[in-house]
This record gives C-alpha cells, structure tokens and sequence, in this order.
C-alpha cells in the first residue's frame, strides 16, 4: 500500500516558477513535497545553430530540489520536451532548459540561493547539517555562483588598495597575503595569495588592469617592506603607498610601554610597599594608555609622574605624536612637525624611542603620505579578523581558491544573493 498522500491544487505563482503550469503535488512517504509540471513554453531553439525546432517527444524526468514548503523539503519534477533540428546535418536534437535551473544541476536556481544565503557567516558543515545535503553538494553551488578568482571585468573602480597578511596556522606559518579594496562604504576581496614574497605581490599587482589602475587613489600595508617595495615598483609614484597610522602608533606606544616597565622597576627599588602601592591605579590608568585624559584621570596619575620625570615625558612626546596625526595638516607641515619632534626626542634624556626614530626615518615618506588624505588601511584589519574567525570557523581553510570564495561570499554574499535573477523567489 502506498504512503503517498495526493494534494490539492497550489498556485503555480507559489513556486516561484516561470512557463510551467503544475499537473500534481503529493506528500510521500518520507515526508516530502513531489510537485509534478510541465513546461507552457512551445519554442525550443536547437543548441547548434539556434534556430526553432520541430517537436520531437520528451526527454528524461529530472527531480530537482526546490526552496521548502512548510518546513519540508521540496521536489519539483519536470519532464522537459524535445526539437529535432531540420536545418543541422544529421538533425540534432535538443533538450528544452527553463531558465529556473541549471542544466545539470540537481536544485532550482532559487533552492541554489537559498544555500548559498544560508553560507554567508556559516560553514558548509552547518549548512550540510540544517539542509540535509552533501558537502560537495553544496561546494557546487558555490564554484556556480562564486568566482574563484578576481573577475576584473566586474569591477569598475578600486579606490584605497590594502595589503595585509594572516597566518593560516599556529606558529605564524603558511602566511597568506589578502588584498582588498575600498570604494566608499564597500569593501571587496581582490585576491588571496600563497605567501608575502614581494615578487608573488608585485605579479598579482601588475596583472591589474590599466583601466583599474588609474582608478587607483593609493595603496595601505604596514611597514613590511615586500609589500612597499612590490607597490613602488608597479605604481612608481603615480600612486601614493600609505604606512598606516595605527602600525606606527602600535611602535611608539610600544616603545612607552618599555620606558614604563623600566621605569617602574627602578621605582620598585627606591619606594616603599606602601608608597608603591598608593601608585597601582595610576599604573593602571597609564597601562591603558590612554593619551586624553579627564581632569579627574590627570590628577590620579599626577604621583606617578613626579616619582618619574622622565616617564611624563616619554608620555607627553606620544601624546604629542598623536596630536600630529589628528591635526588636519598637509605632508610638508606634517613633515616640519614630526622633525621637531625627533630633534626634541632625541634632544631629550629619554633612549627608548631610538628604535622607533630609526623606523620613523626609514618610512618617513609613506608615512606623511597619511596627510594627503588621511587615509588608514583599518578596513584591511577588518578584512583580517573576519578571515581569522573564518578560519577558526571552518577549522582552518587551506584551498586557496576556497578560501577566495569564502571571503567573498561573507563580504559580498549578500548583494551577490540579492543580484542574481529571480531573488524575489527566496
């Protein structure tokens, strides 16, 4: 005896579908939708020459998987017809293909959406789970929709280019290098490169088009010198490489943190207990190193300061520092300020900033390119920590392509989704 329950008519208009009309719908025995129909669409143009065809009977019943209905899953079967070509030699035939479905793909295209909407911030175990589909299945899908490498024709404009890499495993190895770029608010993944070497950057970087070269307005990376070098190379200086503010204000503030720690160990020596202990929530405050300070905070840290003279001073030149960097000020004066700041550094009884002058120095040019227009590569450690959680995520990511994929798919899925024909369907 058969468990198949015959239903009652819906609404074509349900499915979403175009130039089909349905025969029968039925729940069968597992619990899913089978809905039977048959094309309304009477031309078939031969694969070959693209001319009408004459009928010539049914090809083969395809099954395909459909968006769920009330939480089951779906079916929809369609017995496509047959033309015979009289205009081709040996008068081929053709299959008719609805414009709802892939040939030879097992989903609708709207089922196809709905997986890969399902992916964006999620993991394609997950969504194999929640959709009771296979792993490879749903990777299909993916390859079908998501390139696997930038599409420059896709592109119009690339506006603030940005370098950075990730490691793809503990330790700091398997480094990849991500390139993204932003164009106002959007932000795209142009590439995912094995390694950091400068060459593999300035390949990937001279394969850009000309067209979207000149929409170049700068290049953002930290101080690693592969990726400067690579830029200086392919762009010359028709377009300014930016050292991002944040990578040199992480190195001064740096060099504060080993003047306090050396500071306070001599503090440690020559106070009491007890004087010492008064100093614990200014050491606190300074140890958030917070460069604007209340009035109320100012007067909390006022003991530590007359205690160490010269920790109020290396204190003061970052704050100084940063002062440069949020003044609106052009590169020249940016570059007269930033060299009064050396010489009174270096004027000064203070060592610990040695280092930093040394990298501030060799970097001077891509740093004051900063004053142009204040542009920072923090859309880049965006780009980073969503790689990373994508990487832990999925517990690691090693298919460069796939992980080319992934990154699109959680920064542009949604649009792409909303882009693709018939997303009214989902």
């Amino acid at each position: 005896m058969s468990n198949t329950i015959q239903l009652p008519p819906i609404p074509v208009e349900i499915l979403g579908l175009s130039d089909v009309e349905i025969i029968e719908t039925t729940l069968n025995s597992a619990n899913e939708f089978i809905i039977k129909v048959k094309s309304t669409k009477e031309d078939i143009h031969c694969h070959q020459c693209g001319r009408l065809t004459d009928p010539y009977g049914n090809g083969r019943t395809i099954k395909l998987r459909h968006l769920p209905i009330l939480g089951k899953k779906t079916f929809i079967e369609i017995t496509p017809p047959r033309g015979r070509c009289s205009h081709c030699d040996n008068n081929p035939t053709t299959t008719q293909q609805a414009d709802w479905y892939n040939r030879k793909s097992p989903h609708t295209k709207a089922y196809e959406k709905h997986a890969l909407f399902s992916l964006i911030n999620s993991t394609i175990s997950d969504v194999s789970i929640k959709e009771d589909l296979g792993y490879q299945a749903i990777q299909a899908i993916v390859d079908r929709y998501i390139e696997t490498d930038v599409n420059w024709s896709l592109l119009k404009e690339l506006g603030l280019l940005g370098l950075d890499e990730i490691s793809l495993r503990k330790g700091y190895r398997d480094y990849v290098t991500l390139i993204s770029s932003r164009v106002g608010d959007e932000v795209k993944i142009i590439a995912v490169l094995k390694g950091r070497e400068k060459e593999t950057i300035k390949a990937f970087l001279s394969s850009i088009p000309q067209n979207l070269q000149r929409t170049i307005i700068a290049v953002c990376a930290d101080m690693y010198d592969g990726y400067i070098n690579a830029a200086k190379e392919v762009f010359k200086k028709k377009i300014p490489i930016i050292v991002d503010r944040f990578h040199v204000a992480k190195l001064y503030r740096k060099s504060l943190v080993s003047i306090r720690k050396k500071e306070l160990a001599g503090l440690k020596k020559i106070l009491s207990e007890k004087e010492y202990r008064t100093l614990k929530p200014a050491i606190a405050l300074l140890c958030h190193c917070k460069e604007f300070m209340t009035d109320d905070e100012t007067k909390m840290i006022a003991p530590l300061f007359k205690y160490s003279p010269l920790l109020k001073a290396a204190y003061d030149f970052c704050c100084q520092l940063t002062g440069i960097y949020n003044s609106h000020i052009d590169p020249g004066s940016a570059n007269q300020k930033i060299m009064e700041w050396i010489a009174n550094v270096e004027a000064s009884q203070i060592k610990g900033f040695k280092k930093f002058i040394k990298t501030l120095k060799k970097y001077q040019a891509e740093i004051l390119n900063y004053f142009i227009d204040r542009n920072t590569s923090g859309f880049v450690e965006g780009i980073n920590n969503k790689a990373k959680v994508m990487k832990r995520r999925c517990y690691g990511i090693f298919n460069l392509k796939h992980f080319f994929q992934r990154l699109t798919l959680d920064f542009s899925g949604y649009s792409i989704v909303g882009e693709m024909a018939g997303a009214a369907c989902m």
